[in-house]
């Protein structure tokens, strides 16, 4: 038997499936031109184009999360791979075309996995910052190894007292460095550091919410 011509129709001589995403993109594309003006396409055109380069800075474990359809996944990979300019470029556009493709639920979960992803690295930098004031306060203060007690009650307090007693000395070693020459930061300067920041990063997993600021 003669196979059934698939149903379709033409636009500007390209034919197109009942069905296909090429169909259900242009029935989207129609919807909007319904109910939006051309610049509120526009605006929306751009910011899908803005979303769909920022997925390339997901995290694999997020994107996964996601589901989104494999055309798209498989561009962001190819986009990750090109170092070229002119070629990146015109793959990202490629990506901004497939993200005019998903409808507004995978938007909004692409959007909100990228706020979960920039509310993490926020909170990671706001322990880096609360790590040095804590060195910089346990080293100067002995008082604040008590305050410390809050943080990690279970520490190893010889040997952080030991930390605390080099990186003192490293402290001076730095302000008796002659002008012109690098300051050097010592050994223990940068392990108390890495101590601090650990006990800091243990506290914040344990907890569901912040910690209090040092």
């Amino acid at each position: 038997m003669p196979r059934k011509p698939a149903k379709g129709y033409y636009v500007r001589g390209h034919f197109v499936a009942y069905g296909s995403e090429e169909d259900a993109e242009l029935r989207r594309a129609a919807k909007w031109d319904a109910e939006f003006s051309k610049t509120d396409l526009k605006k929306r055109s751009a910011h899908l184009q803005t979303v769909g380069e920022q997925l390339l800075t997901l995290k694999a474990s997020l994107l996964q999360r996601l589901e989104l359809p494999d055309a798209l996944l498989q561009a962001v990979a190819e986009a990750r791979r090109i170092d070229d300019f002119e070629g990146r470029r015109r793959q990202l556009q490629y990506v901004g075309k497939l993200m005019r493709r998903l409808d507004e639920a995978q938007v909004a979960a692409i959007e909100a996995a990228l706020a979960e992803q920039h509310q993490g690295s926020a909170a990671e930098t706001q322990r880096l910052h609360e790590a040095e004031r804590w060195r910089e306060r346990l080293i100067a203060d002995d008082a604040a190894l008590d305050a410390w007690r809050d943080v990690e009650p279970q520490a190893d307090w010889q040997r952080l007292r030991a930390l605390i007693r080099q990186a003192r000395r490293d402290a001076e070693a730095r302000a008796n460095t002659a002008p012109g020459q690098a300051p050097r930061q010592g050994r223990a300067y940068r392990e108390l550091f890495l101590h601090v920041r650990a006990a800091l990063d243990a506290r914040a997993s344990a907890s569901p919410g912040p910690g209090p600021e040092a």
